[in-house]
């Protein structure tokens, strides 16, 4: 993993430390289905949580009885992390590595143990966010089993 600092791109992991994920990003064959649409940090209950990249809060706020916090980047993505309760703003204006928020206290709910869950999008598109360090789950086609494959004529 990259350390806090992050790496060339001006991506900064978005905790203290740098950690292994407790579930790995898992996005669903088709976007309406299940899956896991980010990664699950293990973290300790009110632990810092820093801004991944420069941009603009746009969601600070409670959703389905979770803090939420949303910041969209100049390039196009925007990051998510929950459960977090914010110290920033929607139109905040945030640098990299900015403390936004800190976990939770009853952040059990999403995983078996405490976590941070840190998404990221592109549009609508869920991608993996440590693809922004050079690792993660790449996803360009829908898999299909071989026998649904069909072959050339």
């Amino acid at each position: 993993m990259m350390g806090p600092r992050g790496d060339a791109s001006g991506w900064r992991w978005p905790l203290a430390m740098p950690t292994r994920p407790i579930r790995r990003f898992d996005p669903p064959p088709q976007r309406w289905l299940a899956g896991h649409r980010g990664v699950d940090l293990p973290v300790r209950p009110g632990e810092k949580v820093m801004a991944a990249g420069p941009g603009v809060v746009g969601l600070a706020e409670r959703v389905a009885g979770r803090g939420v916090v949303t910041i969209s980047h100049s390039d196009g993505l925007r990051t998510t992390y929950l459960p977090v309760r914010a110290l920033v703003r929607p139109g905040d204006v945030v640098a990299a590595g900015q403390v936004i928020g800190i976990v939770e206290e009853d952040a059990v709910a999403h995983c078996t143990t405490v976590c941070l869950h840190w998404g990221l999008l592109r549009g609508r598109l869920y991608l993996d966010p440590l693809l922004l360090f050079g690792r993660g789950q790449v996803r360009l086609l829908p898999r299909w089993r071989v026998s649904e494959a069909r072959r050339p004529s």
